[in-house]
């Protein structure tokens, strides 16, 4: 068979998902009330994104129109492929620290193909149905590693909030450190004050879906703050002529076009370096957009299609870097923003990047003046917001477990990076997943009836055998048991309790039965059921143990007598044998 029918045949046994936009399915019961929902809440997120994009940009080390250009192209493109009726894609919190280390070691150009590269796994976790299997990483890690990134992005921002005179902040904690004591010196009050001012704005501007007032005051509370943040300052910098740092004196301002096509420069050498950041990219991509997508579930009593939604953030980011975009995801606070703002489908997604696409082209000239430091306390606003600060608080209630798994993450997400820091959280999780198994696994003899003979002993088995727990079997299982005198000739090992037996434990207990056999001693297994007695079966146990397999121990107990009188049989059948030669 030929290597090319062979895939195909896998392929077609292979159960893929199935490509199906919810776009495409919201489409057959759309109406013109669902229109203009869509078009309200779309207008608003894109508002809404407007200063986020930039600030995510600029703060992955990139000019902020590639964060705009990622809120347009993959915006749009995660709307309309996505699995998820309301969310809205585009650059995320989360990204930052990924980005700017990638940047840092490997440059902008390996940037663009490392988010080519996790599309292209974000799309296969879809097609080969891995969406489900998200929820499996444990939630302290989610928290470890949500917090420590909104540490380093809350770091990273230190520098602009207070308009030090750093050329190029470095990428790792200690080194971001050290640049900020270095040059505190070069302190910019003027970057100081336009900081505050605009995270107090951010902080305590009301609420327009929730507040009660006059019409003017809902009206007015319904501007986000954040774009309230940019015009103030934007207008102050312009009029007072404030000596601080604006997009146009960092990047030169904003490009008044449509993205162009661009292709990365693909050197071997580097690129074959670049698995680890592509991995991830995608596995955090998938968790971000995941998790956002079950908390829109749960404001909108909806269901996702977990697949269909990392397909399409596969898509989204296999094409943005063309068009000099960066990483791409779901983002919460947008998709609540969506939500609340009344979206009734993915259209309001797409309007949301239409509205960017027409700011970019009929008001870039007007960046010029936005204060960096402004964008640095809308950044600093969301770190805080992002991180799940009460969960520290909380830990001395958890278990051992959960505060070692949340803190090695946290820390070692600040000290080293995302990959390290999920890699030993999700080893430090399954040790004490291990151990807690281990714990929960109980051998112990089973106490018999006054009328069944000395030789039988019996086990009673609950819980788990696998690798972790069968040193619980030692005891049971030890060969030179049978060779002592006295030994029990028909041990029973009680499995109703048992929920799940893996290969280590089922070798040993094939072991014990051939040793059992050399000796004219026997086993009987009762009770087992499900995932146990499959094992048994697979393995040619329950075959070679024929009716000494039995469905539970009352039957084990009738069985004792026809089993001892079989052993004394072969007992004779081998004395004779001996005598006659």
């Amino acid at each position: 068979m030929s290597f090319k029918t062979q895939v195909s045949e896998f392929l077609t046994h292979m159960p893929l998902a199935r490509f199906s936009p919810v776009f495409l399915q919201s489409l057959k019961t759309y109406n013109t009330r669902m229109l203009s929902r869509d078009v309200s809440a779309g207008l608003t997120v894109g508002m809404v994104a407007l200063p986020l994009a930039m600030a995510f940009g600029i703060a992955s080390g990139v000019p902020p129109e590639a964060g705009l250009y990622t809120a347009i192209i993959a915006g749009f493109i995660i709307s309309l492929l996505g699995g998820c009726r309301v969310q809205i894609g585009g650059p995320a919190g989360a990204f930052v620290v990924i980005i700017y280390g990638i940047i840092a070691q490997y440059g902008l150009s390996n940037l663009m193909l490392a988010t080519l590269g996790s599309g292209f796994i974000l799309f296969l976790m879809g097609l080969f149905k891995l969406g489900g299997l998200i929820r499996f990483i444990p939630v302290s890690i989610v928290i470890g590693f949500t917090n420590g990134i909104a540490v380093m992005i809350g770091l990273q921002q230190v520098k602009d909030f207070l308009g030090l005179t750093v050329e190029k902040m470095p990428a790792d904690f200690f080194g971001m450190i050290s640049a900020v004591f270095t040059h505190i010196g070069t302190v910019n009050p003027w970057a100081v004050a336009i900081a505050l001012v605009s995270f107090l704005i951010v902080k305590f501007w009301p609420n327009g879906y929730s507040m009660s007032g006059p019409q003017w005051k809902k009206w007015l509370a319904h501007l986000p703050g954040t774009v309230v943040v940019l015009v103030i300052s934007t207008a102050a910098v312009s009029l007072f002529g404030l000596p601080v740092e604006t997009i146009g004196t960092k990047f030169g301002g904003i490009p008044q076009e449509l993205p162009s096509l661009t292709f990365p420069t693909f050197e071997w050498d580097t690129a074959k370096q670049l698995f680890g950041p592509m991995l991830t990219l995608a596995v955090l991509g998938s968790i971000e957009s995941l998790l956002c997508a079950r908390v829109s579930d749960t404001m909108t009593d909806d269901r996702h299609d977990p697949n269909q939604e990392l397909m399409g953030q596969g898509v989204a980011n296999m094409i943005v870097p063309f068009f000099g975009g960066i990483p791409a995801t779901g983002t919460i606070a947008r998709t609540v923003t969506n939500i609340k703002s009344g979206a009734a489908s993915p259209v309001a997604g797409m309007v949301h990047a239409v509205t960017l696409l027409v700011v970019i082209l009929a008001a870039a000239p007007l960046a010029s003046n936005i204060p960096l430091s402004a964008l640095a306390a809308i950044l600093v606003f969301v770190a805080w917001n992002m991180g799940n600060w009460r969960e520290f608080v909380r830990l001395r209630q958890m278990t051992l477990s959960y505060k070692a798994t949340l803190l090695v993450t946290f820390f070692l997400t600040v000290v080293f990076d995302l990959t390290v820091a999920v890699e030993v959280g999700l080893v430090v999780a399954c040790v004490f997943f291990l151990m807690r198994m281990n714990n929960i696994t109980v051998v112990e003899p089973a106490t018999l009836p006054f009328n069944v003979p000395d030789t039988v002993e019996a086990w009673h088995i609950k819980g788990a055998l696998f690798f972790g727990s069968v040193s619980k079997l030692e005891p049971v299982t030890d060969p030179t048991r049978i060779t002592r005198a006295g030994s029990s000739r028909v041990v029973i090992l009680d499995m109703e309790e048992l929920i799940n037996i893996d290969n280590s434990a089922m070798d040993q207990i094939e072991t014990f039965v051939r040793a059992l056999h050399r000796h004219n001693h026997e086993l009987i297994i009762a009770g087992p059921s499900g995932h146990p007695l499959k094992q048994l079966q697979r393995t040619g146990i329950a075959q070679a143990l024929g009716p000494n397999l039995v469905p539970n121990m009352e039957f084990a107990l009738a069985r004792v007598n026809t089993v001892l009188a079989e052993l004394d049989e072969k007992d004779r059948a081998r004395a004779a044998s001996h005598g006659r030669h």
